[in-house]
């Protein structure tokens, strides 16, 4: 599969059609309804949310590349302009305060269009100071925002209020059809990347250039991509998160495997991919085969009311049944999954909710008020422990690696005897494996964001 860049990447309009306007009025109204709850359990009639403020980088006049602060762009697909507010009354429209300076040196955002601006009232402001003009009573209000100081000086008292937030952060579990749109589009543009990867690696590309390849198929500069792009050629493979691109390209001998774990956004939400190709058959390819099989096998297997630690424990499973399969461990399942011989190839969890973040909010909340679940103590890094629900939007992304620091501990143990070394020692120069897709809960049934993305490709 090829993409051609001559072809223009779809925007959501197109790929959702008229009723955009009219599940993004219904989603406005849901959340602004979760907003005006939490602060009125605050004792407040009213919530300012700020986009969030530039800041330079030490001893220097660059800034940082902006990330908005994830409650403004929960109510509004504006995801790039600073020092921009959101006020949000039950005796008034939602209004947001625009930033627009008067400016030579860079180029102020121009005024908002598009679906969503018939919902809002639209102020410009040119600088911070005049937002305070439009808010009236600010002691009515509760603040959510990095910084702080400027609501303490206009008279708000309750800002990042602990309750408000456990409150919010746990509705936000649950995805409207306008998230959810926004969702499967971000995941049908990080489709387009990923094939475009496939075809740099098949053609003995660099990380760099692969990396470079993915990008300018999805159509995003690196900052407005949800994540660091994870591109990792043969035993860099082997590193969670691995950070770099490398420049290197290996001849035909020496290249074994791509593992790119890459996504897109969509009006601020997130896809969150992860591809692993074998540069020629043989059993790493067919390891390859056999995850992929066990990925749609586990995802058949939700159900809602599931606990996801179960479903966490499940992989766990089918992780030591491969590992048997390809006489890589000589155990039976149960001792390996008691013995928790499993966690050395497959350190990290299961999956994690997405959204508006990566790595969502709430995953170990149990209800509004807090009450967190934390991961199982064989499991440390899973992020998510809640119960799989209706209208929640998380991932699946098995994994099988060949680490040397966790192989050397295993080396080390009582069970040493029983793993085949020479077979490992000839698949670390491949590094390791993760599958990973989107999924949806729609009516009790999965929805899978991903698999549908590339179908639909």
């Amino acid at each position: 599969m090829t993409i051609d860049m001559t072809d223009p990447i779809p925007d959501l309009k197109s790929a959702v059609g008229p009723e955009l306007n009219s599940i993004y009025k219904t989603h406005l109204e849901r959340v602004t309804q979760v907003y005006q709850n939490a602060a009125r359990q605050a004792g407040k009639d009213g919530v300012l949310i700020a986009s969030g403020a530039l800041k330079n980088t030490f001893l220097d006049d660059q800034t940082y590349p902006f990330k908005v602060n994830p409650h403004f762009k929960a109510c509004l697909p504006v995801t790039d302009v600073n020092d921009s507010y959101l006020l949000l009354r039950e005796d008034r429209k939602p209004l947001l305060l625009f930033y627009q300076p008067e400016d030579y040196w860079h180029l102020p955002a121009e005024d908002p269009t598009g679906f969503w601006v018939d919902e809002w009232d639209i102020e410009p402001i040119k600088n911070v100071a005049d937002a305070h003009n439009h808010l009236g009573d600010t002691r009515s209000l509760a603040f959510i925002g990095e910084e702080i100081q400027q609501p303490k000086d206009w008279g708000i008292d309750c800002t990042n209020d602990e309750a408000m937030l456990n409150s919010i952060h746990y509705a936000r579990a649950y995805k409207t059809d306008y998230e959810i749109a926004c969702l499967a589009h971000a995941n049908n543009v990080a489709v387009r990347g990923h094939v475009a990867a496939e075809a740099a690696f098949r053609e003995g590309m660099s990380e760099f250039e692969i990396q470079s390849a993915y990008l300018l198929a999805i159509g995003h500069r690196e900052q407005q991509t949800p994540y660091s792009d994870i591109v990792a050629l043969n035993d860099h493979c082997a590193v969670l998160h691995y950070q770099h691109y490398e420049r290197i390209r290996h001849d035909e001998k020496n290249l074994h495997s791509l593992l790119i774990d890459a996504g897109a956004s969509c009006n601020g939400y997130a896809a969150d991919i992860t591809r692993t190709y074998a540069h020629r058959d043989g059993v790493f390819a067919d390891l390859i085969t056999a995850m992929n099989e066990a990925q749609l096998t586990l995802i058949d297997d939700i159900e809602v009311g599931m606990d996801y630690t179960k479903l966490n424990f499940l992989m766990h499973q089918k992780l030591a049944l491969l590992l048997k399969q390809f006489s890589l461990i000589n155990m039976s399942i149960d001792e390996m999954v008691h013995k928790n011989i499993t966690f050395n190839f497959m350190p990290h969890g299961l999956g994690h909710f997405l959204g508006l973040q990566t790595h969502d909010v709430s995953g170990f909340q149990q209800s509004e008020k807090g009450g967190n679940v934390a991961a199982p103590e064989n499991y440390p890094s899973l992020r998510l422990t809640r119960k799989i629900e209706d209208r929640q939007v998380f991932t699946i992304e098995p994994g099988i690696y060949f680490i040397p620091m966790l192989l050397k501990q295993l080396q080390q143990s009582k069970d040493a005897s029983k793993i085949n070394w020479p077979l490992i020692e000839s698949l670390l120069p491949y590094g390791g494996i993760r599958i990973e897709d989107n999924i949806a809960m729609i009516n009790g049934h999965t929805r899978n964001l991903t698999r549908e993305a590339f179908t639909q490709l």
